[in-house]
């Protein structure tokens, strides 16, 4: 399986570090080239970005084009691709684990990582692959396997709404999502919180940019966020209701053993 990674031009400690674990894992990769604010395309003022639930600043509307070119790609190579952003830590027999799902079939979309979060996942896993049906996440978009088919999906909705990475993937119609079970990755800022040794020092880039503040704005289009931030927690509780006996909300525990830990 093919492994895209994302990657800012000067971020090249997080590429050197992605590097080694392509290394221990043997796996086939591309670096995508991380859209920034100044490549922004479309510009932060167009109005795909403004119809999420709230103001994005604008390093999130860059990580979403970053995903967005990621998408493309999976869908121009017309197969599945394990897509990466550049701070994911691996597991050591995440090759197997890609493996057993390249073949499978009626899946857009799986999320490889956990965030000490809880997710709403199927009580009953898969029958061919360590992997259960995901129901609600909201929680990182660092590591996760993308179908052509959901690639058109995200796509669809990325370009009628701009959001944040995880959140789009998180409320895009129709994508069949799953979650591995155990999970495969963590950011390296989650590795205080396993108690996994952090291989390189990370810092959030999304916080380089001041978070927008909607007192700030017109009163038309505070109404216009606050409207869609509540329509948005009201499909998350319908959803709740809809798969709730077949499912339960719960903290996906990672792997014990990492690619970084394989040499």
């Amino acid at each position: 399986m093919r492994c895209l990674i994302i990657n800012m031009d000067r971020a090249t400690d997080r590429l050197a570090f992605m590097e080694r674990q392509m290394t221990v894992l043997g796996l086939d990769w591309e670096r995508i080239a991380a859209v920034i604010p100044e490549t922004l395309a479309p510009p932060a003022d167009d109005a795909v970005w403004h119809r999420w639930q709230r103001p994005l600043r604008v390093t999130e509307m860059a990580l979403c084009a970053s995903h967005m070119a990621a998408w493309t790609r999976v869908v121009e190579l017309d197969a599945p691709c394990l897509i990466l952003e550049d701070d994911a830590l691996l597991a050591a027999d995440l090759v197997a684990r890609l493996d057993a799902l390249a073949p499978l079939t009626g899946i857009d979309h799986v999320s490889l990582e956990t965030r000490s979060r809880r997710k709403l996942i199927a009580r009953t896993p898969h029958p061919a692959a360590p992997i259960r049906r995901l129901y609600q996440d909201r929680t990182g978009s660092a590591a996760m396997v993308v179908w052509p088919s959901g690639a058109r999906k995200l796509l669809r909705q990325a370009r009628r709404v701009g959001a944040p990475s995880d959140a789009l993937i998180s409320s895009c119609p129709g994508l069949v999502s799953y979650q591995s079970d155990p999970a495969l990755s963590i950011q390296l800022d989650q590795c205080v919180a396993y108690g996994v040794t952090q291989a390189t020092e990370t810092h959030s880039l999304i916080d380089a940019a001041n978070k927008p503040s909607l007192a700030d704005l017109p009163a038309s289009k505070r109404l216009a966020f606050r409207a869609r931030r509540i329509w948005g927690q009201l499909v998350m509780g319908v959803r709740l209701l809809v798969f709730r006996p077949v499912s339960r909300y719960r903290h996906v525990v990672p792997v014990e053993q990492w690619a970084v830990d394989a040499e």
